[in-house]
């Protein structure tokens, strides 16, 4: 603490215990500076001797410093360290402040400017290195009894040479307190004018707590007092060891096993003991205990180690061990890991449902899919010879006779060259088609006595319509293949187009040579002349002309007459004649019957009549056995209810489960004849089944047969038509 005036201040003479310690103390040191050189503790260690030069300094190094020793902990440090300093008393006019109380490890020191700091003390040994003016080693020095009667003159004669002298050089020997000027001889002390005493303040200092033993070894050096001296940010820091590197059990023992420092008991020093000069002989000093191995850093060495599994690195940073794999725990844990995982799967399963679109929907018929006409098995009058067929367009086949195989059909052939003509040149209505002039083969041609011909000339001009009514009623060759040569060239070209448009049809067991027929080779079966009757009866024209029983055509003389003899009888419009020797009498016909108020075209054809001596009687044959078959025809032909108006046909399939039932909505006739089987068909009429709808609302339609003769009803919704719901979709599969 700094001086004040009160301290310099005269008090009452009353004798205080601190003035007789520091008289004990004085009178101690005077005595022992009186010993002759050599004589010394024997008891003291090495190093212990203290020159006066190097008292004083250390005194004054120590006053400015503020350090002291505890004489209760150190009686070697309360001898040294209690003396005065004589010069810095009568420089300074101050009381000693080297005689404070405190417990210091030796060779430390501590300033007055700054606080004390407890430090930890660490269990290894700390290895100092001796400083001029203080004694070494770490026993304490035996300190003879103070003379409390010590002489005045003694005291002043000492105090006096310490005043005249001055600290000797750093390098001066320390062997011998009374050697100031290091020659190794004694000098007596000078004698001092008698002082006058000054009152003396002791400050007492405060014992530093002992710091619990570090764990971690260390090598403590000393340091100038400069480097002692820690700023305020470090003595607030306090180290604190991660990991022990000693064992708890190792540190309780070397802590029982350490000596317990003496502790002299309180009052005051007592003064050093003098001892023989042989006694005094320097010892040689300790030597300092080894400094254990600092403890290797842990796995330095090693190779890292591997990433811990994600329950135990999470348990290592929450600082929770991981609990005992259990079978319980396992299986809790990879329900809790694969449960949102499933869900997930199952949300986007859901949408994926849901998003998709829905199936297109389909009629389906539920009613029976053939109807049988009442009346029997049909009985039609089929000739005895040749072959041929009998159907009703758009309904079906009434039956055949005969082989079926590929026959000559002479004539008849001329119907697919009218078809050619009509395919590639088509009369619409009222027109009459191009003008074509008749060349000089064709009117060549028509003077020929063994075939069938038509008086034209050369150079004359006929329409389409005009040449097709003489190919068709008086079946002209030569204008069959002046028509062949108009529209394709040639003849051979014309007939390759003739056989591909019977391929066309389908029909398959049919060959054309010539566009006349005059050929035998030229050959077909009743079912291919049937198909071709069918295409080629959809043009009105050939329909006109082919019904015609007669004609009269400017240019050529009289009235051309048709071979048909029975198209003036009621529903006949037949078709085409053919005759030949090879081929014998032919009728490709057509009949026509009223059902429901409804015209309805029977087809048919005889081929091979051969049963008469001459060429016209086995074509006539030919047209009275077609004629029979016509009138049965025209009697059995009927019509009968197949549907009736609300009655459930089938339903609309969703895709998905969903049916929804459709009914007729009106009465559906079907043509036929006895034991005929027709088949229903139910379809959406070319339209797009809705998703959802309402009762009655048409979806649809109900037929039976094809072509001309097909008979349709609507079909409509029974109930509502409703959207697949939600389980709807989201169970579907397919």
């Amino acid at each position: 603490m700094p001086r004040t005036p009160e301290d310099d201040a005269p008090k009452a003479a009353e004798p205080e215990p601190e003035s007789e310690r520091l008289k004990a103390a004085v009178a101690a040191w005077v005595a022992t500076a009186e010993e002759p050189a050599g004589s010394e503790d024997p008891e003291a260690p090495e190093g212990s001797e203290t020159d006066d030069s190097d008292s004083a300094s250390d005194s004054d190094s120590d006053s400015d410093s503020g350090s002291g020793s505890d004489p209760d902990a150190d009686p070697e440090a309360a001898s040294v360290d209690g003396e005065d300093d004589p010069e810095a008393e009568s420089a300074d006019d101050e009381p000693a402040d080297d005689e404070l109380e405190g417990d210091v490890p030796e060779g430390d020191e501590i300033d007055d400017d700054e606080p004390v700091v407890d430090e930890p003390v660490v269990d290894e040994p700390v290895v100092d290195e001796p400083v001029d003016g203080e004694p070494e080693g770490d026993e304490p020095v035996a300190a003879a009894p103070a003379d409390a009667k010590a002489s005045a003159e003694s005291w002043f004669a000492a105090r006096k040479a310490t005043a005249d002298e001055k600290p000797s050089a750093p390098t001066a020997s320390a062997a011998d307190p009374q050697d100031v000027d290091g020659d190794g001889e004694d000098e007596a002390p000078e004698p001092e004018p008698e002082p006058v005493d000054q009152p003396t303040t002791m400050f007492k200092a405060v014992r530093p707590p002992v710091a619990p033993p570090v764990d971690q070894p260390t090598t403590a050096l000393k340091l100038p007092p400069s480097f002692g001296a820690d700023s305020d940010s470090e003595r607030t820091s306090t180290f604190v060891p991660l990991r022990a590197d000693i064992p708890a059990e190792q540190k309780a023992q070397e802590v029982q096993e350490a000596p317990e420092t003496p502790k002299a008991a309180k009052g005051p020093k007592p003064a050093p003991v003098p001892a023989p000069a042989a006694a005094r002989t320097p010892s040689p000093a300790p030597a300092p205990a080894p400094t254990p191995a600092l403890a290797e850093a842990e796995r330095t060495r090693q190779q890292p180690l591997p990433p811990l599994p994600p329950l135990d690195l999470l348990a290592e940073l929450t600082n929770t061990p991981p609990p005992p794999p259990t079978p319980l725990r396992t299986t809790v844990r990879r329900v809790r890991i694969w449960t949102p995982l499933v869900l997930l799967l199952l949300i986007v399963f859901a949408i994926a449902q849901m998003v998709r679109p829905l199936p297109a929907p389909a009629l389906t018929l539920s009613a029976a899919p053939t109807f049988t006409f009442e009346g029997g098995r049909l009985q039609m009058p089929w000739p005895t010879e040749g072959q041929g067929a009998v159907e009703v367009e758009g309904v079906g086949s009434m039956g055949t006779y005969g082989a079926q195989k590929p026959a000559p059909i002479a004539s008849v052939t001329k119907t697919m060259t009218a078809y050619v003509i009509l395919r590639d040149h088509p009369i619409k209505g009222s027109q009459k088609g191009p003008e074509i002039t008749i060349d000089k083969k064709a009117a060549d041609q028509g003077k020929a006595e063994h075939e069938s011909t038509a008086a034209v000339q050369e150079g004359q001009t006929y329409s389409e319509k005009e040449l097709l009514q003489l190919l068709m009623i008086p079946s002209a060759n030569n204008v069959a293949r002046l028509l062949a040569r108009w529209d394709a060239g040639s003849e051979a070209a014309f007939v390759e187009k003739m056989n591909a448009a019977a391929k066309d049809l389908g029909m398959t067991q049919s060959t054309y040579t010539d566009p006349s027929g005059l050929l035998d080779s030229t050959v077909s079966t009743p079912k291919d002349q049937l198909k071709l009757a069918k295409a080629v009866m959809q043009y009105d024209v050939f329909r006109e002309i082919v019904n015609t029983p007669n004609v009269t055509i400017d240019g050529i003389p009289g009235r051309i007459e048709n071979n048909n003899k029975i198209l003036l009888l009621p529903g006949v419009s037949g078709i085409k004649t053919g005759s030949s020797t090879p081929a014998g009498g032919n009728l490709l016909w057509a009949a026509n019957t009223v059902v429901d108020g409804k015209i309805r075209r029977i087809l048919g054809i005889v081929m091979g009549a051969k049963n008469a001596d001459q060429l016209g009687e086995k074509l006539q044959l030919s047209i009275d056995y077609s004629y029979e078959l016509i009138k049965k025809a025209q009697d059995d032909v009927t019509s009968a209810a197949v549907v009736r108006k609300g009655q459930v046909l089938g339903y609309v399939d969703d895709g998905l489960g969903g049916r929804t039932p459709v009914v007729a909505t009106k009465e559906l006739k079907a043509i036929g004849w006895p034991g005929l089987k027709v088949k229903l068909e139910l379809t959406d009429g070319g339209k797009t089944l809705p998703h959802a709808g309402k009762a009655g609302d048409v979806v649809g339609q109900v037929s039976i047969g094809t072509g001309a003769g097909k008979v349709s009803s609507p079909v409509a919704l029974q109930a509502d038509l409703v959207e697949p719901g939600f389980d709807k979709k989201l169970t579907r599969v397919g």
